[in-house]
């Protein structure tokens, strides 16, 4: 009798497993089966074809769909280029694109060219109504669902949040052949990859500005998805696909009252550091500093570490600077991004802007960003939120007082304002002070920082490790 293939929450099952395949699979003596994780079906089911073996396969639920492409568009070349690129690579792998340069139109066109049933998932809630509202326009005849956000579909074509899916790993692993992560930087952590893990299909794609992760794990990507198969810098495309652009660095000094209280923020807080041999520039540094708050000593250090921080993102002198750029700037639609809320609310205050941080609720959201669309409202505020996920073609110019040190970062707010319009060249600000730790951070998040310390040496001026 011929082997069977089948699924068992999220992992392959077979019983005789063929010596083509057995390296695939490990032994599970509770169950006296041969296990296998979802994510090697392509590799098992290849291998017993090619050594011309006859199986039975009953994990996989696939379905073909009819899709009627109903979009008439034509695709930027480095948007042909990207596909073809993944097809050439089995049609597995990782696309990168900034932001701006038309990522979901990319896996529109690798659903049109690859009918099968698919799963997207998106890292909010934002980006979910986005990716449906688009497949639901190009594709009218498919059924498109939701999976996240109070909705819970079984559908050929199903838009999730990480979350969802992840949650949901094991009854979706067999159902779906392509598996679609847009942001796929999210997918590495050790809560999403299960959607990966688990999963049968056979055929992935994965869309980003930038791959990077601050833990190093975009490595795991190439397991999870499949290696980078093509990839483009914002600069090459500046004045065809996306808008022209130029960046303005402007550096600011903190007042000599700031400047003496940074000093002996920092003083305090790196005597302890030394003390305690811990190097605060790596993840476990940081990690040890917060374990190590719980003292009175380190609670004092921490407390500095985190005034020290306040002073070089909140200086006076960096909300004389943005008052300077929005009186230049009196017409165009203008983002403002910092890296905490309470500076958010604060300019909101002051320069009677409208703001959205994380605990504006999603319909407020949704009101404060259609008003900008729309030029009601000129300005924006924000911390991190709009990042990523948030389509706002009309803005021209971006404000960065303060930021973390992750490239993505930088791209992701550099991208919000380079769609492409006619006439329009967009910039972008970034107000650093200095004499403070800002500098580096803002080298790294530009890809720029070479570290200067020799090998073992303690860096106490990473202000950006508090996140």
């Amino acid at each position: 009798m011929a082997p069977t293939l089948r699924l068992d929450r999220g992992t392959l099952v077979m019983h005789g497993v063929p010596d083509a395949v057995v390296d695939h699979f490990t032994w599970d003596a509770r169950s006296q089966s041969w296990r296998a994780p979802g994510q090697a079906y392509r590799e098992i089911v290849e291998g017993l074809r090619e050594a011309g073996l006859s199986f039975r396969d009953d994990a996989a639920g696939f379905s073909k769909l009819e899709l009627g492409y109903a979009r008439d568009v034509t695709p930027y070349a480095h948007q042909t280029q990207a596909l073809q690129a993944w097809k050439k690579a089995g049609r597995r792998g990782v696309v990168v694109l900034p932001t701006g340069a038309g990522k979901t139109l990319v896996a529109q066109l690798a659903l049109r060219d690859t009918p099968r049933s698919a799963l997207i998932c998106v890292p909010t809630l934002d980006l979910l109504q986005q990716w449906y509202a688009g497949l639901v326009a190009a594709f009218p005849d498919a059924q498109v669902g939701l999976l996240g956000g109070g909705s819970h579909d079984e559908t050929p074509l199903l838009v999730s949040t990480y979350d969802s899916a992840a949650i949901h790993a094991e009854t979706l692993a067999g159902r779906y052949a392509l598996q679609i992560f847009d942001e796929a930087h999210h997918l590495p952590s050790d809560y999403t990859r299960v959607i990966a893990q688990m999963g049968l299909a056979p055929y992935r794609l994965g869309l980003t500005a930038t791959p990077r992760r601050s833990d190093g794990r975009e490595r795991d990507l190439d397991g999870l998805i499949g290696p980078v198969v093509y990839q483009v810098a914002p600069e090459d495309l500046a004045g065809d696909t996306l808008a022209d652009y130029r960046e303005v660095v402007i550096r600011v000094r903190l007042s000599q009252t700031e400047q003496r209280r940074y000093d002996e923020c920092i003083r305090i807080r790196n005597d302890f550091l030394r003390r305690a041999g811990i190097r605060l520039g790596t993840l476990d540094g940081w990690k040890q500093f917060v374990m190590n708050s719980g003292t009175p000593q380190g609670r004092t250090a921490m407390l500095a570490h985190r005034e020290a921080r306040s002073l070089a993102y909140g200086t006076e002198g960096k909300l004389r600077v943005l008052e300077e750029i929005l009186v230049n700037h009196p017409a165009e639609r203008t983002l403002i991004f910092t890296d905490d809320n309470a500076t958010v609310y604060r300019i909101s205050r002051e320069f009677l802007i409208p703001a959205i941080t994380h605990q504006t609720p999603v319909k407020e959201r949704h009101g404060l960003l259609e008003k900008f669309r729309s030029g009601a409202y000129r300005i924006l505020v924000t911390s991190r939120v709009l990042n990523e996920g948030v389509d706002v073609p009309e803005a021209s110019v971006a404000v960065v007082l303060s930021g973390t040190a992750t490239e993505r970062e930088h791209i992701q707010r550099l991208g919000r304002i380079l769609r492409k319009a006619e006439g329009k060249t967009a910039v972008l600000y970034e107000v650093i002070t200095e004499g403070t730790s800002e500098e580096r951070v803002s080298q790294q998040r530009r890809g720029q920082w070479k570290p200067g310390q020799a090998a073992g040496d303690i860096d106490y001026g990473d202000l950006n490790a508090a996140h």
